[in-house]
């Protein structure tokens, strides 16, 4: 059989080509075993590391049976709190449930006959809110049962569940806002990432810095455009959003297109850092799903940050998703908690301020 000169020509060329680069030889073999390893540590299913909370009544010793077993059963945590409110503690997301005593205390009402205790569940994380209800139930038949030696199968104690959020718990409510993020991330770096690495394939880079034009004026000429267009992607997906998906939009409009802005300009910081950084089209590509997958993956889309090791939340607090994506579902489902937008925008402009310091740096560098 004839080998096809041609076909074997262009065969070697791009192979050459693609593996001569030694950055790209290490994006395409030492990438993929990099993020098998992060991904195989960092990401579980389970459902763990709830942060509870209980307000108990003085001397209610089943209650406090019941919040000790669940610390000890490694599906909860204790919540840190500063609210007194059990509301507010889940709005200020410092929990993830509440136990609530009646007003007599659980011992006491247990003792009458008529054992209720109230459970507030967070739903705005619906793969956590479903299994909330089931481990306390399993907990609160183990108290009952081991700890007060009740072996019937009726339990004197019923869970008053509050769905908080969510109450429907649909999923949609839950993912919309994290497909939001993902988008406007995946538009404005991939973009961004583009524009000066196109210029130095194409041999116009040259050109654009001997011109007399200073270098902030170019590095902002290069990524402003991408601000607009990357922010005026917002209020499309947003109305997608509520009016296909029926996502609620609880708080201000004004905070959430502020916090868009800030957020838009830190992923447009990393895109242009990623384009200083790379000398053609197609290491650009492949450096930005290179941070784009670790960064979706591990910003609590789709797998729990909580259940990360600590190693790695270390590295999913460094993700500029991780903070946006609460502070869409801060805002679109509990109205706005003011010191959790506060805390995350702080974190966002930090990230942003450091990413473009760098990226100038990089930027006078490259033309030396």
């Amino acid at each position: 059989m004839k080998i096809n000169q041609t076909l074997l020509g262009f065969i070697k060329k791009e192979f050459l080509q693609s593996l001569r680069d030694p950055r790209m030889r290490l994006m395409i073999f030492l990438a993929p075993i990099i993020q098998m390893t992060l991904f195989g540590v960092a990401i579980s299913s389970d459902v763990k590391n709830i942060r509870l909370s209980y307000r108990p009544h003085p001397n209610d010793i089943i209650l406090e049976h019941v919040y000790q077993r669940a610390i000890k059963s490694g599906w909860f945590i204790p919540a840190q709190t500063t609210f007194s409110d059990p509301y507010e503690q889940i709005k200020a997301n410092e929990a993830d449930a509440v136990l609530v005593s009646p007003p007599e205390g659980l011992t006491e009402s247990v003792a009458r006959g008529n054992g209720q205790v109230q459970l507030l569940i967070n739903a705005s994380n619906v793969l956590r809110a479903q299994s909330v209800e089931n481990y306390m139930n399993s907990i609160i038949s183990n108290v009952i049962k081991k700890d007060f030696n009740r072996k019937n199968d009726i339990l004197p104690i019923q869970f008053d569940i509050r769905i908080l959020y969510n109450p429907t718990m649909r999923t949609a409510v839950y993912m919309v806002p994290g497909v939001m993020s993902m988008l406007i991330c995946l538009i404005t770096i991939l973009l961004t990432s583009m524009s000066i690495s196109k210029e130095k394939e194409t041999g116009t880079f040259e050109m654009l810095v001997s011109a007399p034009t200073k270098n902030w004026e170019i590095i902002l000429g290069k990524t402003l455009p991408y601000v607009v267009l990357g922010v005026s992607n917002v209020p499309l997906i947003l109305g997608v959003a509520v009016f296909v998906f029926d996502v609620p939009m609880r708080g201000s409009f004004f905070v959430l297109i502020l916090s868009s802005i800030i957020f838009v300009c830190t992923t447009v910081s990393i895109g242009t850092l990623i384009s200083i950084l790379t000398k053609t089209q197609q290491q650009s590509m492949m450096a930005s799903f290179l941070f784009l997958f670790p960064a979706i993956q591990m910003s609590g889309l789709t797998f729990p940050i909580e259940n990360m090791p600590p190693y790695m939340k270390f590295i999913a607090y460094l993700n500029p998703l991780t903070y946006f994506l609460e502070l869409l579902r801060n805002i679109m489902l509990k109205g706005g908690d003011v010191r959790v937008i506060i805390s995350h925008l702080g974190v966002l402009i930090l990230m942003g301020t450091v990413l473009i310091t760098i990226s100038f740096k990089k930027f006078k560098n490259t033309l030396g």
